[in-house]
């Protein structure tokens, strides 16, 4: 995925900086599908996993079946609102369905499994350990997509959506839903950044 250039410390630095959530997004791209594909392939092979599990998974949904994600996301959530106002909700779900795409991020449990089997020392830090693989996936995609002019923000609608999205698209069964990553070109900016004290967050011992 090399551009040819050389990165700096500086480039990286400022690709922590620019990655924000961006919920203006629209039906436009500034790369081609087949750079989306690569972005998130680079990102699945070069992201770190506890014992190298490699136990994430992606599904890139583009054009219509981005869409439809956001309609079976819309109309399950208005079953769980019921007679309430759905206006906010359904504002929101438009704001997603407006993007180019959505990445969606998975954890395969039989991977797992297979580690809590082998390891059983270890066995309740599989499960959190793969979460915190699939964080690292998220953060390296949505970050290498914003390098590229892309804006995104990450939603959590699992696991209202999981069984829904899994006939939809033939997802294995193994296979859990843990976020989703719509994202298209950028139509307002991020708001304002505050940050706490940096004191009350970081500790330094010498």
């Amino acid at each position: 995925m090399s551009n040819g250039g050389t990165t700096t410390v500086s480039d990286f630095y400022a690709a922590i900086k620019e990655r924000r959530s961006i919920y203006a997004i629209s039906k436009e791209s500034p790369i081609s599908d087949e750079r989306i594909q690569e972005v998130v392939e680079y990102a699945i092979n070069h992201t770190p996993s506890a014992f190298n599990s490699q136990s994430s998974r992606a599904v890139i949904l583009l054009h219509e079946n981005h869409n439809k994600l956001w309609d079976i996301t819309k109309e399950t959530l208005r079953k769980v609102v019921g007679e309430g106002d759905f206006s906010g909700t359904e504002e929101k779900m438009a704001s997603f369905r407006n993007g180019y795409g959505t990445v969606l991020f998975f954890e395969d449990q039989s991977v797992v499994e297979y580690l809590q089997e082998q390891f059983a020392l270890y066995k309740d830090n599989f499960p959190v350990w793969s979460n915190q693989s699939s964080g690292m996936l998220q953060y390296n995609v949505w970050t290498a997509f914003s390098i590229e002019g892309l804006g995104a923000s990450l939603q959590h609608y699992n696991p209202l959506i999981d069984d829904e999205v899994k006939k939809e698209w033939g997802i294995p069964d193994s296979w859990k839903l843990i976020a989703q990553l719509p994202f298209g070109k950028p139509a307002a900016p991020a708001g304002e950044k505050e940050f706490a004290p940096i004191d009350t967050r970081l500790k330094v011992f010498k």
